[in-house]
């Protein structure tokens, strides 16, 4: 390995790291080598760091079907025949009801969506 690795501790530290492993995927290193055991000892550093200071948190199910439809380009009427009608729909999406199982279910098959997505904690 070109650099002695430490351990992430500010997000300059971050940075570099990441710009490093950059680097060295370009040169498409083999598993084994050195350049390729130094980018999975800085990935591992790296997700460290993120898991502290970069936490990813799961959307609720409602955030995560509006950010779906508007990538899918749909608008709220096409969610009725999953959901119910125009007014369901509205009720849904502005959280003044809960999505049903029968709607997860339609919603999930309908629009090829992870069941895990849309069932609330």
């Amino acid at each position: 390995m070109s650099n002695f690795i430490k351990p992430i501790k500010t997000e300059t530290e971050y940075e570099e790291a990441l710009e490093r492993v950059f680097e060295l995927l370009q040169t498409q290193p083999n598993i084994g080598t050195p350049e390729g055991n130094e980018i999975e000892v800085l990935t591992t550093l790296i997700e460290s760091y993120e898991a502290v200071h970069h936490p990813i948190t799961p959307t609720d199910p409602i955030t995560y079907l509006k950010n779906k439809i508007e990538q899918m380009g749909l608008k709220q009427q096409d969610l009725i025949p999953f959901i119910g009608d125009k007014t369901q729909v509205s009720k849904i999406l502005n959280r003044k009801r809960e999505l049903t199982l029968p709607m997860i279910k339609k919603l999930c098959k309908g629009l090829n969506l992870p069941v895990n997505r849309l069932i609330g904690s």
